[in-house]
């Protein structure tokens, strides 16, 4: 096997809180089956070679996890040590079968997804090239809507405010939560963001799996008038007939994906039909090399794609896609990074750094509530 002259000198990984400004609130709070989130786990990656070159990625954790996830990238983070940092997608098998016993999705492979992904921050440096380019563009920039100012907790003076905001601040389209106890709220909510909006402004909706499968029909046929760019999460992530039927029934397309944690299951979603639009996520399915997999297969069936939050990874993967896609802007994570995307004309462009093109900040740092680097 041919090898390049480069090794894995040094893994870091940090366990890092970010505290929100707000308790944020989606429909699984209203109906209870979660407690508002207050902060975000991260666990961030730092590779380092024997040449110097460096990368840097993380994954996440919303509520309970990131402890597990931190523990597990600790167990297996040596595995990396005096490999050819080159051979990503035979290191992100390594590390898979390293933790096998505990399964290839789900937390384990999450915590993969720091590694793999700082494995390709590397790779894209080291050639001085911003990750999109690395992974062959078609596009630099990408739609991007917002989701962060339509939350439940949000009162809808405030979400028609932030609507404008993001508009104003060069963003394309909106997204706003519904899902609540009371369907009639949700209607009055999206009417009056449609109205605030006008028709031409791109406006999606996302029901964070909170409707069983008569509700969920019901709604999307009331929800029909208002020309949604799609319907997100509609029934719980692994109802994928359900989905398929509603996709079937309705004008408007249906999103989901975003919890899925493996290309395993996704393919399970793709071949039921339950997707017009395939929202992965990098960090929850184990990084860029699955998700590239997962890219392909929906490349083939000619799905829509919307990366799910993490826009600072997603831009990148959403450039090299070949049908336009959609990027979710947040701007929650800016705070651990030291740069910041640019926005324009309803665009997200792709950033002249290389690798992904972030830096810890000195905030991240001050939230580190653990470290280890191995031997």
């Amino acid at each position: 096997m041919m090898t390049s002259a480069d090794r894995v000198a040094r893994v870091r990984l940090s366990s890092v809180y970010l505290p929100l400004d707000t308790p944020v609130s989606d429909a699984k709070v209203l109906t209870g089956r979660q407690r508002p989130m207050t902060e975000i786990a991260f666990l961030f990656a730092e590779i380092t070679s024997e040449q110097g070159h460096e990368g840097i990625g993380f994954a996440y954790s919303k509520r309970a996890g990131g402890p597990g996830q931190y523990a597990h990238a600790k167990e297996i983070a040596n595995d990396l040590v005096g490999e050819d940092p080159n051979d990503i997608a035979r290191l992100w098998d390594k590390l898979c079968w390293a933790g096998a016993s505990v399964g290839r999705s789900g937390l384990a492979t999450q915590a993969i997804a720091a590694l793999d992904i700082a494995l390709w921050d590397m790779k894209a440096r080291r050639a001085a090239l911003p990750l999109a380019k690395l992974l062959g563009a078609h596009r630099d920039s990408v739609r991007c809507y917002n989701t962060s100012g339509g939350f439940l907790h949000t009162p809808i003076e405030q979400v028609l405010e932030n609507a404008t905001a993001a508009l104003e601040r060069g963003i394309g389209g909106v997204k706003i939560k519904v899902g609540q106890p009371d369907t009639r709220a949700d209607l009055a909510r999206v009417r009056a963001v449609r109205e605030h909006l006008g028709d031409h402004v791109p406006l999606m909706v996302d029901a964070n799996q909170q409707w069983d499968r008569p509700a969920a029909a019901r709604m999307g046929r009331a929800l029909e008038e208002y020309g949604l760019v799609w319907i997100e999460e509609p029934l719980d992530a692994y109802d994928h007939a359900g989905h398929a039927a509603l996709a079937a029934a309705l004008d408007t397309p249906i999103a989901t994906g975003e919890m899925l944690t493996s290309v395993a299951e996704h393919a399970e979603l793709i071949r039921a039909g339950g997707a017009d639009v395939l929202q992965p996520d990098a960090p929850r399915i184990g990084g860029i090399t699955p998700f590239l997999r997962l890219a392909a297969l929906a490349g083939h069936e000619r799905l829509q794609l919307a990366p799910h939050f993490a826009m600072e990874i997603h831009l990148h993967l959403a450039a090299a896609y070949p049908l336009e896609p959609w990027v979710e802007h947040f701007e929650w994570l800016e705070p651990l990074f030291e740069e910041r995307l640019e926005i324009r004309d309803g665009r997200m462009l792709v950033p002249e750094r290389p690798g992904i093109g972030v830096t810890l900040s000195e905030r991240a740092a001050a939230w580190t509530a653990e470290r280890f680097e191995t031997p």
